[in-house]
């Protein structure tokens, strides 16, 4: 049995120019990744910029695989070198050197100082170490484009929330919504040091703002990680829309405040006119129970007090709650003194409601030619006397009319009587 020749049959001269050709264009190709990667605009950031936590590590990390990925080039080169070499020996190349040629080409020819795991070398065949620069450089380019891409997206990103941040916080400035006086103006606070911080953290470390695409083996597969950046573009937003409440508060409060004291002005007058009703009702009516009649509540005209004062200082943000409050309250106080009244002059109105159903027959009586009827002059006579002077039953007073009612109707039909509530008293 004769001896294997390790790296297989020996190739002819054919398959060692195709194996040249492969290998150089391998060769070339290669060599314009690594130029590219070289000169790629995120690996000349992450070698000035001062680097911090994960991206300082895989930074570190990344730098030894470039050296290592140029060594490995290097000696990539120099056995295809040498390969070149032994074939233009000759135009035709012996088998002597086909044989060389295939220990070269297709054998583990190529020893390389240094390796992982703090080997003294590591020996590949090309295909192999073709196979590793590749690995490396993948792995090298996944790093400075990730990095390249959260450079590219964030800071700009942050730099145009930051400038609208001064554009807000000037407008807050002018409408008195300043930290500790406001609780939109400890927002604006809180965001600003957010977006410092967020800034400087994106540059020391862009990698910590990086999210890989799951199942992505491209270099650079994933996303620019937006959650603090969007959280405090929502803050500011949240805060821009108080402020347009506090500028709102600001245009309309002089009208607001005029329109409160004048609801509360008219509830006033309602009390007044209530209780002056009142005592004409004590007067005028008998045996009734009148309600009493409050006064108006000092607390509202305190608060109202209260509201002016903000408005002078500008206190906006206390301003809003405090006139929403105050509106709400006028307007129940005017209906409240309006239930008052009502509630209070209820006896006048049946005492007037009386008096026009008495009316209202007299004349029906009239009509029917029965005016003189001495039953109907009596009964009349009496329920007016009742009706128009003071003070007046109103329990009696009723049942007079109703007794006049019961006759006239009688005289006029019958048709209509109307039903005695509690029986005939004459």
């Amino acid at each position: 049995m004769g001896v294997t020749d390790p790296a297989g049959p020996v190739m002819d001269r054919d398959e060692a120019d195709r194996a040249l050709a492969r290998l150089g264009q391998e060769h070339e190709a290669i060599e314009t990744s690594l130029l590219a990667l070289q000169d790629h605009a995120g690996r000349r950031l992450l070698e000035g910029a001062a680097l911090t936590g994960v991206t300082r590590e895989r930074w570190q990390a990344t730098e030894a695989r470039i050296t290592r990925l140029w060594a490995y080039f290097d000696a990539y080169t120099a056995a295809l070198r040498g390969a070149r070499e032994i074939r233009a020996r000759r135009r035709w190349s012996s088998r002597e050197d086909l044989a060389e040629l295939t220990g070269l080409l297709r054998g583990a020819s190529v020893t390389v100082p240094g390796g992982d795991s703090g080997r003294l070398s590591e020996t590949f065949t090309l295909p192999g170490l073709v196979e590793r620069m590749n690995e490396l450089y993948a792995t090298s380019l996944d790093v400075i484009v990730a990095a390249d891409a959260v450079w590219s997206a964030l800071p700009a990103r942050i730099d145009l929330l930051a400038a609208e941040l001064q554009r807000t916080r000037q407008l807050a400035h002018s409408v008195g919504v300043r930290p500790g006086a406001h609780p939109a103006g400890d927002d604006l606070e809180r965001i600003t040091r957010t977006l410092t911080r967020l800034r400087e953290d994106v540059v020391a470390d862009p990698l910590a703002f990086w999210v890989p695409a799951e199942g992505s083996s491209a270099p650079g597969g994933g996303r620019p990680d937006t959650t603090v950046y969007d959280r405090a573009a929502r803050a500011l937003e949240d805060v821009r829309r108080e402020i347009d409440a506090v500028l709102t508060v600001r245009q309309d409060a002089e009208a607001r405040l005029v329109r409160v004291r004048d609801v509360l002005s008219r509830a006033d007058r309602t009390l007044a006119e209530a209780r002056t009703a009142r005592g004409e009702v004590l007067a005028k009516i008998a045996a009734t129970e009148v309600p009493v009649v409050g006064g108006p509540p000092t607390v509202l005209q305190e608060q109202l007090a209260t509201a002016v004062e903000y408005r002078r200082q500008g206190r906006w943000h206390r301003l809003s709650p405090l006139l929403e409050s105050l509106e709400e309250k006028a307007e129940d106080e005017l209906l409240r003194a309006r239930e008052s009244l009502t509630a209070v002059t209820a006896p006048l109105a049946v005492r007037a409601e009386l008096r026009g159903r008495l009316d209202a027959y007299k004349a029906k009586v009239a009509r029917h030619g029965l005016a003189e009827e001495p039953l109907l002059v009596e009964r009349y006579d009496a329920a007016r006397r009742m009706l128009w002077s003071a003070p007046c039953d109103l329990r009696v007073a009723e049942q007079a009319v109703l007794r006049y009612q019961r006759a006239a109707a009688e005289l006029i039909g019958g048709a209509d009587a109307p039903a005695d509530r509690e029986g005939d008293a004459s």
